[in-house]
C-alpha cells in the first residue's frame, strides 16, 4: 500500500526540521526546558534533595511510557525537571565538593544546543564538514599548548590528537598504541592484523602507586591482564620515585620481561600530585619505552601561573587531557595528544562505505577508536573564545590558592584533622574527635558512615577515600565560584551533623 506523502507533517513538531512550521516548536522546548531548569537550580538550597534512594528509585521506575503521548511536551520537561532535576546530585551547591565534577561554562552549555541540534558525527568529513575542521584545529591548538611541534622533524612527523570521550578513553588509546609501536619495534608483527605476539605475557606497564586505575582497566582490555601493570613506589608526597622506577625497570628486564611503556601522572585524583615528568621522559627515552602523561585532571595547569610544575609534559609520547574537568566543560569532553601522529596508523581501519583509501578530505575515524562521536571541540572552541586564556588562568590560581585555605581552615577547626598537604585542589582530612574516640578502627567506621548520612540527607557530598591507611574525606574544589566562608559553613555543618548523629558515644 502506497504511504500518503503528506503523512511527514505528522512529524514535523517533533525534529528540530527544515520545514518553517517546526521551528516554533524547537524554540519553545528549548526556552521552556532553560526556564525550568534555570529556576529551579537558583532556588537549590541542598546539594541533594534528601529524597530516600528506594523512593528516589522507586518514582522513577513508575514514570509512565505509552503508545501515545502522555501529555503535551511543555508538561513532560517540566515533569522531569520536577523530579529528575530537583533529585540530582546538583554541582552548582557549594557543599556538592566529592568528586572531579565541575558546574559547566555557560559559552559550552551554548554549544552543546548548537551540538545536538545539528548532530554532526564525527567520523567522516561528509557527516561533519565544518566540524572536522574544528576539531582538528582545537587539537592543533592544544599540541601547541602543551608544547608539541607540528611540523616534521628528524624525530617526530609533527603532532596531532583526537577528542574523546574523557581521560579513561584517552588513557586506554595512548597504551594502546604504545603497545602496538612496542611490537612492532620488538618483533615486526602488527597487533592489529594478527593478534597479541607469542611474548605478551611478558609486556609490562609501569605507573606510580597512586595512578588512576584506568591503567590497570586499560591493561585489561587491551588483554595484557592487569597483572602486567606494575606499580612503582612513591615518594612522601605521592610522586612517582625516581630510584624505585629505574630500580624497576633493572628488576623486570633481569627477569626476561619487556617493560614497553611508563604513565607519569600530572594530578593523582585523592592527592594531586605531579610526577617529575622531566625525569621520567629521561629514563624512558634511555629505555625505549613510550612515555604516556595522565593529564585529566593537573594538565590543565597549562594555562596557569602554575605550568612549570608540568615541565617535560611536551616530551611525552602521549597525553590525556580531560576538559570536564578543570576545563569546565559538560560531560563529556576530553582528547588524546601525540607527539608524533604516524603512531595513530596503528587505529587505521578502512571502510568502504565510510573512509575510503582514496578520499581526499579528513575522516577523523583514522585516529579514533569510537566510529560515531560528539561534536564536542565546539564546546572548547566556544568557551576559550568567550572567556579567553587568561580567565581561565585566573580560576585555576584561585583554585589552587583556595585549596590552601581550605587546608589552613581544616587545622585550624576543632575536631578535624588534615591528613596531607595539598597539592593541587583536594583535601585531604577527617572528623576526629579525640577527646573521646580511643580507638582508630572507630575514626575510620565514624567518617564513613558521616559521609553517607550527609549525602542520604542532602547537607553535603563529600568524598571518601584512603591515605596512609586511614580513610578519610575528601574535598575536590572544583568551582572558581566558592570562596572561603563556603567551607567555613560546611565545616560547621559537619560538626554539627555529626554530633546531632552521636556518632562519638
Amino acid at each position: 500500500m502506497m504511504t500518503n506523502s503528506k503523512q511527514h507533517n505528522d512529524w514535523s513538531d517533533v525534529f528540530v526540521n527544515i520545514d518553517p512550521t517546526a521551528e516554533p516548536h524547537y524554540l519553545n522546548a528549548i526556552s521552556h526546558t532553560a526556564q525550568q531548569l534555570s529556576t529551579m537550580i537558583t532556588a537549590i538550597d541542598a546539594p541533594y534533595s534528601g529524597l530516600e534512594p528506594a523512593q528516589l528509585n522507586e518514582l522513577i521506575k513508575a514514570m509512565p511510557i505509552g503508545k501515545a503521548p502522555i501529555a503535551p511536551l511543555a508538561d513532560i520537561i517540566s515533569n522531569n525537571v520536577d523530579l529528575i532535576g530537583k533529585n540530582s546530585i546538583i554541582v552548582q551547591h557549594p557543599h556538592c565538593i566529592a568528586h572531579l565534577h565541575t558546574p559547566p561554562l555557560i559559552p559550552a552549555l551554548a554549544a552543546e544546543t548548537i551540538i545536538s541540534a545539528l548532530n554532526q558525527s564525527m567520523d567522516s568529513w561528509d557527516q561533519a564538514s565544518s566540524a572536522t575542521y574544528v576539531e582538528q584545529k582545537m587539537t592543533d591548538w592544544l599540541c601547541e599548548l602543551f608544547g608539541y611541534n607540528l611540523e616534521q622533524s628528524a624525530t617526530s612527523n609533527g603532532a596531532d590528537g583526537v577528542f574523546t570521550s574523557g581521560g579513561t578513553q584517552s588513557n586506554l588509546m595512548g597504551l594502546l598504541l604504545a603497545r602496538d609501536r612496542a611490537v612492532e619495534q620488538i618483533s615486526g608483527e602488527s597487533v592489529q592484523k594478527d593478534g597479541l605476539p607469542s611474548y605478551a605475557k611478558k609486556l609490562r606497564i609501569l605507573c606510580s602507586q597512586t595512578s588512576h586505575f584506568t591503567v590497570q582497566k586499560s591493561a585489561s582490555l587491551m588483554g595484557l591482564g592487569e597483572r602486567a601493570v606494575v606499580t612503582v613506589a612513591t615518594d612522601e608526597f605521592g610522586r612517582l620515585d625516581m630510584n624505585a622506577l629505574t630500580a624497576t625497570i633493572a628488576d623486570l628486564q633481569s627477569q626476561d620481561l619487556i617493560p614497553f611503556c611508563v604513565v607519569g601522572t600530572a594530578g593523582t585524583t585523592d592527592l594531586g600530585a605531579i610526577d617529575d615528568l622531566q625525569a621520567i621522559a629521561a629514563i624512558s627515552e634511555q629505555h625505549s619505552m613510550w612515555f604516556h602523561v595522565d593529564g585529566a585532571y593537573g594538565g590543565a595547569l597549562i594555562l596557569s601561573s602554575h605550568r612549570d610544575r608540568l615541565a617535560g609534559i611536551e616530551l611525552a609520547d602521549s597525553i590525556s587531557t580531560d576538559f570536564h574537568k578543570l576545563f569546565f566543560q559538560p560531560i563529556s569532553c576530553g582528547a588524546l595528544l601525540i607527539r608524533d601522529k604516524h603512531n595513530f596508523k596503528y587505529l587505521l581501519h578502512h571502510a568502504d562505505y565510510l573512509n575510503r583509501e582514496t578520499d581526499e578530505l579528513p575522516n577523523l575515524v583514522d585516529k579514533s577508536i569510537a566510529t560515531t562521536k560528539r561534536f564536542d571541540a565546539l564546546k572548547l572552541l566556544m568557551s576559550m573564545q568567550a572567556l579567553g586564556t587568561d580567565k581561565f588562568g585566573a580560576m585555576y590560581d584561585h583554585l589552587i590558592s583556595l585549596t590552601q585555605d581550605v587546608a589552613a581552615l581544616v587545622t585550624a577547626t576543632d575536631k578535624f584533622e588534615l591528613l596531607a598537604q595539598p597539592q593541587l585542589s583536594t583535601v585531604l582530612f577527617r572528623y576526629n574527635d579525640d577527646v573521646t574516640i580511643e580507638h582508630e578502627d572507630e575514626v575510620s567506621v565514624i567518617n564513613q558512615r558521616l559521609r553517607l548520612d550527609l549525602l542520604t540527607a542532602g547537607q553535603a557530598v563529600l568524598g571518601e577515600t584512603k591515605i596512609n591507611g586511614y580513610t578519610c574525606l575528601k574535598l575536590t574544589i572544583l568551582n572558581p565560584c566558592l570562596q572561603l566562608n563556603d567551607f567555613q559553613s560546611l565545616f560547621t555543618k559537619i560538626a554539627d551533623f555529626a554530633a546531632e548523629q552521636d556518632y562519638i558515644k
